[in-house]
């Protein structure tokens, strides 16, 4: 049972683990328990681990206290803050998806019960082979357009205001560029400031696939990922990225690697790494290139036994407990 968040109604907070869902994690009698969001549900789901006597591994996916600011509640964060920090610290494991942030939450928890998870990327789905002109022309994309992609949820968090703010400045520069905007969410209607901006709404499997491999560039200026999937996606494309110097980003690209990393709050830099490769065909097709190469690092295989590790571990520990 849950409630529709204010603001996000998108997004349903429960408000407890229900005395039957408890029963039936009891009768099914887990090994592991793992939780993956820090809220409500999770922290009973911790809680209730704990009575039960089974080892919990949390797994970290987005930097939730960085939300608050883009909602006017940045005062609010310390409190954030404060609940995320015991939260990882009452799970026996913590997995997070970088090397940076690993060194971050054994800061935080003060031990090393933590090890990274990183991502994998599907290459053959996501294939420069997969570009499609004759798509573009049909969505209105003239062949001398740059078209610069938005990939994600249509979420104030994910930067949507310095992606308008950005590309209405390329356009008043002059340059040919297009905003090419996959995906859905409340900030949608942000998008009107660009009249001609296609919106492909929602995408998935092939369709999602051909949207991001028919875009030129991939502008990324959320700072609220652990881990870019789309940063990962759009390299797997051949897509040069420009990407706020946020973790999740880092991770993945080095500056002038396969794209460019700016400081966030830095627009003039965004627009001068975004111009270079508008105006730059083989600027676009180099780094592209690479960051298709860069992109085979990471298997979807090698990330799934990196989590039977820790699962195995954490149960070989539990059995060596005595009783």
């Amino acid at each position: 049972p849950s409630i529709k968040l204010p603001v996000r109604g998108e997004f349903q907070l429960a408000l407890g683990l229900p005395s039957a869902t408890r029963r039936d994690i009891a009768r099914f009698d887990p090994d592991i328990i793992h939780v993956a969001t820090p809220d409500i549900l999770g922290t009973r789901a911790q809680s209730f681990a704990k009575a039960l006597g089974v080892p919990i591994v949390a797994s970290q996916h987005t930097l939730f206290e960085t939300y608050l600011d883009h909602y006017g509640l940045g005062w609010l964060r310390p409190l954030a803050e404060a609940h995320l920090a015991r939260f990882y610290r009452r799970s026996d494991h913590v997995l997070v998806p970088t090397d940076a942030l690993a060194a971050d939450m054994g800061r935080l928890r003060g031990d090393d019960a933590v090890s990274v998870w990183s991502r994998g990327v599907d290459r053959a789905l996501f294939n420069p082979a997969r570009r499609d002109p004759a798509w573009r022309r049909a969505q209105g994309i003239g062949d001398n357009e740059i078209a610069i992609l938005f990939f994600g949820r249509l979420v104030r968090e994910k930067g949507v205001a310095q992606f308008l703010s950005v590309t209405g400045r390329l356009r008043r520069q002059g340059l040919p560029v297009r905003a090419l905007v996959v995906g859905e969410g409340p900030a949608r209607g942000d998008f009107g400031v660009l009249a001609d901006a296609v919106m492909t709404g929602h995408l998935e499997g092939e369709s999602l696939a051909r949207a991001v491999a028919s875009a030129d560039i991939f502008y990324h200026p959320s700072m609220t990922e652990t881990f870019g999937n789309v940063v990962l996606e759009a390299m797997a494309a051949g897509l040069p990225i420009v990407a706020a110097d946020a973790p999740g980003s880092r991770a993945l690209l080095d500056d002038g690697d396969v794209g460019r990393l700016y400081p966030s709050t830095d627009l003039d830099a965004a627009c001068d790494a975004m111009a270079a490769f508008v105006t730059s065909p083989a600027l676009r097709r180099a780094m592209g290139d690479r960051a298709r190469e860069r992109s085979a690092l990471y298997a979807w295989d090698a990330a799934s036994a990196a989590v039977e590790r820790v699962y195995q571990a954490m149960q070989k520990g539990r059995h060596q407990r005595p009783s």
